[in-house]
This record gives C-alpha cells, sequence and structure tokens, in this order.
C-alpha cells in the first residue's frame, strides 16, 4: 500500500508529515527503468506507432508509464530537453487515481493509526464520510513529479486525497488530464545531442578560412508518451519534437557571421542541413592565439502533442514551448603566416 509524501508546503503539511511518523516508500521518478510493456500496445489499448522502438522506459507518479522512441543513432548522446521558454516549468504534483473505497479505509485506518495532530483530525475526516464505500468512484491521491519537494504543491494538506465519482460533475483543477500527461511527457523527453561536424575540424580552422557546419548521421523526431491504466482510469499523452533549425555560433565577434540559423529539411534519412556554399558558413577573421573559441550549435525543436498514445494523432492545444538541444566546443582558429619578397 501506497503512503503519500507530502510536500512541504506549509506548517499544518509539517504537522501531518510528523504525527503519520510513515515510513515512505522509494519514489520512481521519469529516469527510472520501473515501466515495462512487452504487449505491443499502447497503454490505451491503441498499437504503439512503432512499438520496436522504445529506447526509454520509466515510471511517474505511482502509476504513470513512460516510453520514448529512439533518438538516432546510439553514438549520439543525448540529454535532457531544454525548454525554449525559460518560464514554463512541468506540474509539481497532480492527483491520481489510487484507491477504492474498501482499499482507501485500509489505507487510512493502518496509515494514521496512532497519528497525533493534525493527522488524527486528517484520519477523522475520512471516517466520518464512510470512505465513500457503496459509492461509484475512487479515491485519488496527490503525487510528485520528484523528491526534491523544493516547490510549492498546490494541494492543500487538507486534502492528500479526494474522492472522484464516476459521474463527476466538475473536474478537480489538479487532478490528472492528457494536458498533465504531456507535460510529464516533454519533461521527460531526451533529445539527440547535434551531430553538428566540421570542416576544417575544429582543432584545424584558419583565420579567412570558411568553416562548413553539418549534421552527421541520422536525426529525425523525437517522441514521448506518457500514460495510465489504473483501475479503469485510461488516458495518455503523446509530446512530438520535431527539428526545424539548427543555430550556430561561433563564439566570438571576430567571426563573419558571428551566428546564423539554417533550417532543417526532411530528407531519407531523416533531418538534415546541407551547408555547402551556404552565406552563413562561419569565417573566423582572427587567430584564437593561444587559446580557443567556444564554438556552439543549438537545434530547435517544435513540439507538439496528442491525447493518445498516437504520434501521429491531432495535435492538441494549449501548446507547448519549443524544445533546445546544444553541442558545444572549444575550436581553435590558426592563422597562416605569409612572406612576400
Amino acid at each position: 500500500m501506497n503512503v503519500v509524501r507530502p510536500g512541504v508546503r506549509t506548517a499544518a503539511a509539517i504537522g501531518l508529515v510528523l504525527a503519520l511518523g510513515a515510513s515512505f516508500p522509494a519514489h520512481a521518478d521519469d529516469s527510472s527503468g520501473g515501466g515495462t510493456d512487452t504487449t505491443g500496445t499502447g497503454p490505451t489499448g491503441q498499437p504503439d506507432s512503432d512499438s520496436s522502438a522504445s529506447s526509454g522506459k520509466g515510471v511517474i507518479g505511482a502509476h504513470i508509464q513512460v516510453r520514448q522512441s529512439k533518438t538516432g543513432s546510439s553514438s549520439h548522446s543525448t540529454s535532457k530537453a531544454t525548454s525554449s521558454n525559460a518560464n514554463w516549468k512541468p506540474p509539481v504534483c497532480w492527483y491520481e487515481p489510487m484507491y477504492t473505497p474498501e482499499e482507501y479505509e485500509e489505507f487510512i485506518k493502518s496509515a494514521y493509526k496512532g497519528a497525533q495532530e493534525p493527522a488524527a483530525s486528517y484520519a477523522k475526516k475520512r471516517e466520518e464520510e464512510d470512505y465513500h464505500k457503496g459509492d461509484k468512484g475512487l479515491w485519488w491521491q496527490v503525487q510528485f513529479r520528484n523528491d526534491a519537494y523544493n516547490e510549492a504543491c498546490p494541494v492543500t494538506p487538507d486534502n492528500w486525497e479526494i474522492w472522484v465519482p464516476q459521474a463527476q460533475p466538475k473536474q478537480d483543477p489538479h487532478q490528472l488530464t492528457p494536458q498533465t500527461l504531456s507535460e510529464l511527457a516533454y519533461n521527460s523527453t531526451k533529445l539527440p545531442t547535434p551531430p553538428v561536424e566540421l570542416s576544417p575540424k575544429g582543432d584545424q580552422l584558419v583565420v579567412n578560412l570558411g568553416t562548413r557546419v553539418k549534421l552527421d548521421g541520422d536525426f529525425d523526431r523525437v517522441w514521448t508518451t506518457a500514460s495510465i491504466n489504473y483501475k479503469g482510469v485510461q488516458m495518455a499523452a503523446t509530446t512530438v519534437a520535431t527539428p526545424v533549425a539548427l543555430r550556430i555560433d561561433a563564439g566570438t565577434s571576430d567571426a563573419d557571421p558571428q551566428t546564423c540559423t539554417y533550417d532543417l529539411v526532411k530528407g531519407d534519412k531523416g533531418y538534415t542541413v546541407d551547408s555547402k556554399d551556404a552565406g552563413c558558413n562561419v569565417t573566423y577573421l582572427r587567430s584564437s592565439g593561444s587559446g580557443t573559441y567556444p564554438f556552439k550549435a543549438a537545434i530547435t525543436w517544435q513540439v507538439t502533442w496528442t491525447d493518445s498514445a498516437d504520434p501521429d494523432g491531432p495535435a492538441q492545444q494549449p501548446g507547448l514551448p519549443d524544445g533546445l538541444s546544444t553541442f558545444e566546443q572549444d575550436v581553435t582558429v590558426h592563422e597562416i603566416q605569409s612572406v612576400n619578397r
């Protein structure tokens, strides 16, 4: 039986935790390998668009499964997607289906046995409600995205669980929805580092000689599905990240251009850019001397989401911010001296 681990939000919440004195189980985060799916179908019963393409599995909260498609060549490193919107944050907490009335009664009586205030009053309140025994529905419990608890959860400590009837007239604002799942999927997405190759190589660049920038290897869209299928509650959301642009930063103002952007185009083996003879190939105008320049490349990913396990389903609103993946390399620019006679 899982015991909720409330985030420390108010003095009442702290008191509730101390009064419980519970031994809380380990929390599975979005990078764990706890999720499994060997059926070849999505959690909502729909066939996965490519059930063999799962490269990442995990569990968030109590019962949310996460699966990610392959990110391309295994030789390319990956990192967690960075949002282009610095103000965007994934959900801190949400209500998730957990108990039947009978299971909830057992949970309260075992977890709150001998508890002091305010936990004792909380347990008494649930007992007075008779745990909604005989009613059709489920108790939903607050779950947290991670174990840090360094962000305030908007759920009040007197409602760590809520009763959700089958015919719910109005949904609680913190109740799990496909949109919540899409944001959790976004936060779990890993994007490939831009497979950038410089010609000449990064330690062989020369003043006034154009530097060609190209992508090396297969490189395609990435999607992540977060879903739940528990006690009759089924929902899923899939975020789809499509690479749209490659931005180059030479790392110095002594370059022409200092920054430029290439549009990515879909080819036979994924997305690529052909920078041959392009106007924004970088030309360094000054030697890096005894040091280097911090060359950077970043790929912008357009992120959409569907309300199913199908990445090709219709895009939903509200939208998600663009994602970013970056590549950095210190480059050495040499100056070739010529002798006039």
